[in-house]
């Protein structure tokens, strides 16, 4: 049976589960469009960090107490121009896709945050069609300088 916890604190993060297990588990599954380890290890600081302006929670999915899914929020720490949360990380267990557990993430990360809620989906992502289904749109088209 699938079962889904939030941890809005990081005391009850760490006693359910280790962050290099989390870590571990989005840099795996996350596939082609994942990010390194330190850069997963950073926003999940982030979401619990006692800096104002910052925060935020990890969402997790378990089935016969196997970690499936996992969701990243953190706070912006603004409201009005940009929206208060930013999904940074969703993934479901390669195994487990195509069985409603990417929505139901999504749906608890509605039901938790308490604002507004963007995220990053490059194009090509499969998973763009199930945030479109869940009601995201594309307000803006992301447009990036680097330094070199």
């Amino acid at each position: 049976m699938l079962q889904i916890e939030h941890y809005m604190d990081k005391a009850a993060f760490e006693t359910k589960l280790k962050k290099t297990d989390l870590i571990e588990f989005l840099h795996t599954h996350l596939d082609r469009f994942r990010d390194s380890k330190s850069a997963i290890e950073k926003a999940i600081d982030y979401a619990y960090s006692p800096d104002p302006g910052r925060g935020g929670y990890i969402i997790a999915a378990y089935e016969d107490e196997q970690l499936v899914g996992a969701v990243v929020m953190n706070k912006t720490g603004m409201s009005e121009f940009i929206p208060e949360y930013y999904l940074i990380y969703i993934a479901v267990a390669a195994s487990q896709r195509g069985k409603g557990i990417g929505s139901k993430l999504l749906q608890r990360a509605f039901a938790t945050a308490d604002g507004n809620i963007a995220l990053h989906v490059e194009y090509d992502n499969p998973a763009k069609r199930l945030y479109e289904r869940m009601g995201f749109t594309t307000k803006y088209a992301e447009m990036r300088w680097q330094r070199s």
